[in-house]
């Protein structure tokens, strides 16, 4: 729980004392607010590093969301949620992490104020807002908080703040098209936006700003990369991997050191295990050994693939990621966002916005395994002893034999999600005697509807395949018994129908593929209301100006909910885990802050936020801040913050995650089981834990502004986090040290004495933890050249350099993973590079304007952090030790043919920069996400824009 005390009273005598100080007259200038900030002020530059992205900003760097561009900011790092990862368990969203502590610490605002989160939650535990909701068009500028900010914005501001400023005042009409594709002829993005305004708000005393736009992208598909180095690709073969370790495409048979082939991967034509010695041969095989008592010569495996063969345990291979999976989904949305203002006086104006999105995305992976396990929180399912029972027509034993195919013939899994969001806010802002205030209320909405195909029932697949056998998980039944009592369409089946595999698919019916591979779906909802009232005036004189303060108060509730996807709440569906969490909460706070400028050349800062949670308790955050202008060139600013994270539904609500890891398995390591000796896929299924408590940290910034000429702007800052409690899902060595598994015992390797079988699941818990620690410095430099009738010419650079991110367990064990591909409990293993540059020139002449972005990623380390292995090595057991470094450049163009027409256009990737070989990482095949516009390649964008 967090930390109880009784500063609620403090804080309002405080907050009576400074009300009650003189006041001194508001001067005329103009004043803005700054996020991070709830003081307006007169110069933009705070005590806390913030990065603005303007619309130019967007416009120069030719993306095509906000989404897309703040992902490719040197400040992001792992843990971003990339829309591009359509099969993740947040699929159809995308999220932004601050200092690579995930998504989770980043909070999201649009214009000051929080937004409902996603309904499906990263990994199915972190809940985060989906930038994917903000229109682009109506976007004024974007500025993002690199440091804490819990003082000022209270729970997940741990990282920083990203606030997406919306346009407030509009008018005239702006109506823009575009459309894009890839060199390949894939990848079209077709987007429109029409922009209109009217009422002038001095004159006519109220204005209203609409904006509505569209998208449409399609797909682009990992085989359509064939090629293109290693990218989609999962049979590395070529490149000096082996079958053996999954690197040889699907369907392998592995060999144990006496070349004996003791496992089967799913081949398209399936593989089975001979009953008498449990060795795996593919269904084509030929050759005397297997034992077979029925052949099947339209089992060959050159009657289903093309794909260079080769395995040593002769399973038939394919490269079914490269098949069936996609490195960019098709999605389609719409977007809306109005505003209206009233200016009811000369000190009140009234606001009203309206936010609202519809997203439709379809992601496609491989086809199901039939013996891919699954867990839900009655414990895990294990699918390894699936069989073709000796009735079987497809089945080349007399006798029941286990089976490893791959269903091409149900077809790919695919996830189509639609996304509803909604935003409303109403308020009021204006001047009362010597105050500035602000109130408004907000309600916010998420609904996510994921429904999928091609995802195998398991009682009815066990029946389809051995009627006759018990395999299922009500003991005494047969397997047609228990499918015919869950499943109304297997009933009604003819009596006898198998599912034939293989070369025989052709023979089922669509009955009885309705019945295998029925739609699933599930929902979520994630709704955020609340009210909220903020006012500001200036308190006494100084002497570098008057000293200002501001006040504030809110009352919000959240609630989010996920109903499991049919059948995983009974691990019914073989492969995909169960997930699912349902919370409410209510919460008040209070805060204040105050600026004082005690010299011209010292402005000092200060805040202090009481929040109080229904669920977690009371957290009081202060920051403090500094900025020392010695020269009129030279200033130095630091702050000191503390911020705090309140764990979310998923984490410690109702429900629970049922996925996958990879884990060694010491035991059966020890006991002469090699192939335990190395991470595989297993299980792991977690409960939450109404007893954690919130996430608690403290940052630090100190940094110089040199401004030494006119158009030179140079930038250092250095930052650390320390954040600690860290609610994680407690560690799979943890737990398998700890005996915390179940086992499949009727799979234990033959010749090895005692083996207890492999590990098809470890049971966890969310646990306060770990403590984390990320140092590193950030530079921005800008320099402007005016070239007079020449036109201006422009260069910026951003450099983010990570110096550490040590990451300590509760027995004081501490492991960096700066630089290395670590930290995979983080989204997508995509690693933390040490280094991410921007680096920006653009020129301006007459009615031109040429711009150029290098965006740079360093190399990393391909260890799961600082002194550890090697994760990666071919087969002859040569080490990968290193992710190459990765450049991209994209270049833009504009070009204003008349005061009301504008072209412009964009190549992205436009040296065509493929990306290096990343195997690790399960968020691309064979390339890293963080490396998407070198797997896509080239990219071209052509559009206009005509003013009414």
């Amino acid at each position: 729980m967090l930390k109880r005390t009784k500063i609620n009273t403090g804080v309002m005598l405080a907050l009576g004392f400074i009300a009650a100080l003189p006041v001194v007259a508001q001067d005329a200038t103009q004043r803005v607010e700054i996020t991070g900030s709830n003081i307006r002020r007169t110069q933009s530059e705070t005590a806390s590093p913030v990065q603005t992205v303007t619309r130019e900003d967007i416009a120069r760097s030719g993306k095509s969301s906000v989404a897309e561009l703040l992902q490719t900011l040197s400040v992001d790092n792992q843990g971003s949620v990339p829309t591009t990862f359509g099969n993740g368990f947040a699929s159809g969203a995308s999220g932004i992490s601050l200092r690579g502590l995930g998504s989770a610490s980043t909070l999201v605002l649009i214009n000051g104020r929080r937004i409902a989160p996603y309904g499906l939650a990263d990994d199915g535990q972190k809940v985060f807002a989906d930038l994917n909701v903000i229109p682009l068009e109506a976007v004024e500028r974007v500025e993002i908080v690199k440091d804490g900010a819990s003082a000022i914005y209270g729970s997940d501001a741990i990282a920083g703040v990203v606030n997406v400023i919306l346009r407030k005042d509009f008018n005239g009409v702006v109506a823009k098209a575009s459309i894009g594709e890839s060199q390949k002829g894939d990848g079209r993005l077709m987007s429109a936006a029409v922009t209109a305004g009217f009422g002038d708000l001095q004159k006519d005393k109220y204005n209203i700003l609409l904006n509505l736009e569209g998208s449409k992208k399609d797909e682009i598909w990992n085989r359509d990369r064939n090629g293109r180095g290693a990218v989609g690709r999962a049979d590395l073969r070529d490149l000096g991997f082996s079958a053996n370790e999954a690197l040889g495409g699907t369907g392998a048979i592995t060999l144990n050191g006496a070349g004996d082939p003791v496992g089967g991967g799913s081949a398209i034509n399936g593989n089975v295990r001979n009953p008498a010695n449990s060795f795996y041969y593919n269904r084509g095989n030929t050759t005397a050994a297997t034992g077979f008592t029925k052949t099947f010569p339209g089992a060959a495996c050159g009657n289903f693939t093309s794909h260079a063969q080769g395995d040593p345990g002769a399973g038939c291979l394919i490269d079914a990621a490269q098949v069936y999976n996609q490195i960019q989904p098709s999605s389609d949305t719409v977007n809306f966002f109005g505003r209206g203002t009233l200016l009811i006086g000369a000190n009140l104006q009234a606001y009203a916005e309206l936010n609202l999105y519809n997203s439709k995305s379809t992601a496609a992976t491989t086809p199901s395994g039939v013996s891919a396990n699954a867990g839900y929180p009655g414990g895990p399912v294990s699918n390894a002893a699936i069989s073709l029972g000796a009735a079987h027509p497809d089945n080349p034993y007399s006798a029941t034999a286990r089976v490893r195919y791959l269903a091409a013939d149900v077809g790919p899994r695919v996830s189509n999600v639609e996304s509803d969001f909604n935003r409303f806010l109403v308020g009021a802002k204006g001047t009362f005697d010597v105050w500035d205030f602000d109130t408004a209320l907000l309600s916010s909405e998420t609904k996510v509807k994921n429904n999928r195909t091609g995802y195998l029932q398991r009682d009815v697949t066990f029946a389809l395949l051995n009627p006759a056998g018990a395999n299922s998980l009500v003991p005494g039944k047969t397997n047609a018994q228990v499918a015919a009592t869950n499943s109304a369409a297997y009933a009604a089946l003819p009596a006898g129908t198998f599912w034939r595999i293989g070369e025989n698919a052709g023979l089922n019916s669509a009955a009885m593929y309705a019945a295998l591979s029925p739609n699933i779906s599930n929902d979520s909802t994630a709704k955020t209301q609340q009210i909220d009232f903020k006012a500001g005036r200036e308190l006494m004189q100084l002497g570098g100006g008057a000293m200002s303060l501001a006040v504030g108060a809110e009352y919000r509730k959240e609630s989010v909910s996920l109903q499991p996807t049919a059948g995983t709440d009974k691990g019914n569906i073989i492969g995909l885990g169960y997930s699912a969490y349902d919370g409410s909460r209510k919460l008040t706070a209070a805060y204040a802050e105050v600026l004082a400028p005690v010299t011209k050349d010292l402005e000092l800062n200060a805040a202090l936020r009481f929040d109080h949670y229904s669920d977690v308790g009371n957290s009081t955050t202060p920051k403090v801040g500094m900025k020392w202008t010695p020269l009129k060139t030279v200033a130095v600013r630091g702050t000191y913050a503390e911020g705090f994270r309140a764990p979310s539904a998923a984490e410690n609500g109702k429900g629970g995650l049922a996925a996958f890891t990879t884990a060694a398995d010491p035991l059966r390591c020890t006991l002469g089981v090699t192939t335990a000796c190395s991470a595989g896929n297993v299980a792991i299924i977690t409960s939450p834990n109404p007893a954690l408590v919130p996430e608690k940290s403290k940052s630090y910034t100190l940094g110089l502004v040199f401004d030494p000429m006119p158009g030179t702007s140079i930038s250092f800052d250095y930052w650390e986090i320390q954040r600690k409690n860290e609610i994680n899902q407690e560690t799979s060595g943890a737990a398998i040290a700890a005996g915390h598994v179940a086992r499949d015992a009727t799979s234990p390797q033959p010749g090895i004495a005692g083996d207890p079988g492999p590990i098809i699941a470890v049971l966890a818990n969310y646990v306060n933890s770990s403590k984390t620690t990320v140092k590193g410095f950030d530079v921005d430099a800008r320099q402007m050249f005016n070239l007079g009738a020449n036109g201006k010419l422009a260069f910026d650079v951003k450099w983010t350099h990570m110096l550490n991110f040590t990451r300590t367990e509760t027995d004081g064990s501490s492991v960096d993973f700066a630089g290395t591909h670590g930290n995979c409990d983080v989204t997508n293993c995509i690693g933390t590079p040490a280094d991410r540059v921007n680096f920006g020139v653009s020129y301006d002449v007459a009615s031109w304007r040429i711009a150029a972005i290098a965006n740079y990623r360093a190399s990393i380390e391909n260890r799961d952090f600082k002194g550890g292995d090697c994760v990666s090595h071919y087969a002859d057991g040569t080490e990968i030790c290193k992710v190459a470094s990765f450049t991209t450049l994209d270049l833009t163009a504009r070009w204003a043919v008349s005061p009301k027409l504008e072209v412009y256009g964009s190549i992205q990737n436009l040296l065509d920069r493929k990306p290096p070989l990343d195997v690790y990482t399960y968020g691309a095949t064979s390339y890293n996400p963080l490396d998407y516009s070198g797997a896509i390649g080239r990219y071209f964008n052509m559009g206009v824009k005509y003013k009414f």
